[in-house]
């Protein structure tokens, strides 16, 4: 644990990890909370419901580069104080929005939500050493797990015990909290040896959207459709079982178990490649639809969950390394969308095989999209380790090259 201790003490980290993760859990159960409001608060279907999360859900994959090019150019606190402002006015007018304008509204609000994910990852590569950056993405794909479990559970008690439309402006006061929060402490967005770098300007896309960029970004996109197909498959499977009650518990179990195996990779002494550890989850994630009821489940998506935080950690380690100064939150940002994207079609590529078979299906077809994203993650890395090195070429262990590679420190961008 004395790595963790060492990022803790970075100044500045862990007030920064505190506040970003209210905006998180906030953010994390937005879509719950629209969902509710859109099924008890206006009593619509769950398709109307469904239409709203998906724009909001596109508005935040569409957001992320630009909002990230925003904190290159105009700095950190104008941005995030502008979203912060967009959130109040969305979540307070949500109970009085007809539908077809909340349809339109929770688009732009998800256009321009508070970048607390990407801010946070922003900041983690700016305040540590290269050393310490594993165990302190390990800390973030924790915090990320941890606003999982929490934020939908507390939108869901409250959404039963007092009203959707209180819900909501909670939702939008908490954003608030954490945006406002985080804009309070500023952190740095670039490392002190790196302010010479970022002013001689943008650097052509050309210069870092390359194979190894592409491959980070790919796997990006395969961890999250992979781990949105494993939540409908495990619905999926409880319903056939008359158990679809259990599904919070298994939820947990994931849940917990990530947080677990995200504490453990970040305390080792040295890293696994992304498309190892994205390829060893989609391996466990296919047995699990073995499973016919909820305890059996709860045993075989441990697997899973500990290598959930890990992979995860593993990824934003990698794009933070391969991402010029310059261009970084727009890098950071592109990453928050393939993970928006790989959410938003994990579910409906599960759906579709456990339509065509069986819940099974499900769980085979969310590891299968896992392993597929490793493949080619580890193709585009080999790629890009056989031309000429470039300047971000050191960080190659990250994706997969070569693991006792991880301890070279230069900074990648």
């Amino acid at each position: 644990m004395t790595s963790y201790r060492q990022v803790l003490a970075v100044p500045g980290m862990a007030p920064l990890l505190g506040v970003s993760l209210i905006a998180r859990t906030a953010i994390t159960a937005d879509v719950t909370a629209l969902t509710l409001y859109v099924v008890l608060g206006l009593d619509l279907s769950y398709a109307a419901a469904g239409g709203v999360a998906a724009a909001l859900t596109a508005g935040v994959a569409l957001g992320g580069p630009l909002l990230g090019r925003m904190i290159d150019s105009r700095g950190l606190r104008s941005v995030l104080l502008a979203t912060s402002m967009v959130q109040v006015v969305f979540w307070l007018g949500v109970p009085f929005l007809p539908y077809a304008f909340l349809l339109v509204a929770s688009f732009v609000a998800g256009l321009l939500m508070v970048p607390a994910q990407a801010v946070g990852r922003q900041a983690i590569a700016a305040m540590t050493t290269a050393e310490q950056r594993r165990a302190a993405f390990a800390l973030e794909s924790v915090q990320g797990e941890l606003s999982y479990i929490v934020g939908p559970a507390v939108v869901i008690v409250c959404a039963a015990t007092v009203s959707p439309e209180v819900v909501a402006w909670g939702v939008g006061a908490a954003i608030l909290v954490g945006g406002a929060g985080i804009a309070l402490l500023n952190p740095p967005m670039r490392a002190e040896d790196e302010a010479d770098v970022a002013a001689v300007g943008r650097p052509p896309r050309r210069q870092w959207l390359g194979a190894e960029m592409i491959a980070a970004l790919t796997m990006a996109f395969g961890t999250t459709t992979l781990l949105s197909g494993v939540d409908l498959a495990i619905i999926a499977t409880l319903r056939e079982a008359g158990q679809v009650s259990w599904a919070a518990v298994v939820v947990v179990v994931f849940g917990v178990s990530s947080v677990v195996g995200g504490l453990i990779y970040g305390a080792l002494s040295r890293p696994l490649p992304t498309w190892l550890l994205l390829g060893l989850l989609g391996l466990v994630t296919i047995p699990a639809g073995l499973a016919q009821d909820w305890p059996w489940l709860c045993v075989a998506v441990v697997g899973s969950g500990l290598l959930t935080a890990p992979t995860l950690g593993t990824v934003a380690d990698a794009v933070s390394r391969l991402a010029p100064p310059g261009v970084r939150g727009e890098v950071i940002g592109l990453q928050s969308s393939a993970q928006s994207a790989g959410f938003a079609l994990g579910a409906p590529l599960v759906g579709v095989a456990i339509d065509l078979s069986v819940p099974a299906g499900g769980f085979a077809a969310a590891g299968l999209a896992g392993l597929a994203a490793a493949l080619t993650g580890h193709l585009l890395s080999r790629r890009s380790s056989a031309r000429t090195a470039a300047p971000f070429h050191a960080d190659h262990v990250v994706l997969g090259a070569h693991p006792d590679h991880g301890h070279r420190s230069p900074r990648a961008g």
